[in-house]
């Protein structure tokens, strides 16, 4: 099953594609509730680089480690990526109101698919706010 979230992000589109991956702005925006943070990131962009981001429970309860492999960087408008057996496509598009920020990835079976897209979108939203007020 595939799922696509998306987002309006109200800035540029270099500073969109730049805070999307780059490691120290991505442990600030990575996360789906207040109650989690990511602790570590690590992007090497390019086709055949690796990615990885550890997100982690605040009170400590838990955390795991989200990593694949760059399949295809097409700056400052498209990536996909392969985690494990699973394939993401994150798309910007340019327009009126800032950058369109869209994630397409496989679905798993351990979450329902509200679970996985209330989760995405969380995070997602989280980056354009953070964006949003780093370029104001």
């Amino acid at each position: 099953m595939k799922i696509t979230v998306s987002t309006v992000a109200a800035a540029d589109i270099a500073e969109v594609w730049r805070a999307y991956n780059t490691p120290a702005d991505i442990m600030v925006w990575n996360t789906a509730s207040p109650d989690w943070h990511t602790t570590a990131s690590a992007v090497d962009l390019r086709v055949g680089g690796a990615f990885s981001s550890r997100m982690e429970a605040k009170d400590g309860s838990f955390g795991f480690d989200f990593a694949g492999e760059f399949t295809a960087v097409e700056p400052p408008h498209r990536l996909a990526y392969a985690f494990g057996d699973r394939e993401g496509v994150v798309e910007f598009a340019e327009g009126p109101a800032g950058v369109t920020v869209t994630v397409t990835f496989d679905g798993e079976t351990t979450h329902s698919e509200e679970q996985q897209r209330a989760g995405w979108q969380a995070i997602l939203d989280n980056f354009a706010r953070y964006v949003q007020a780093e370029s104001a």
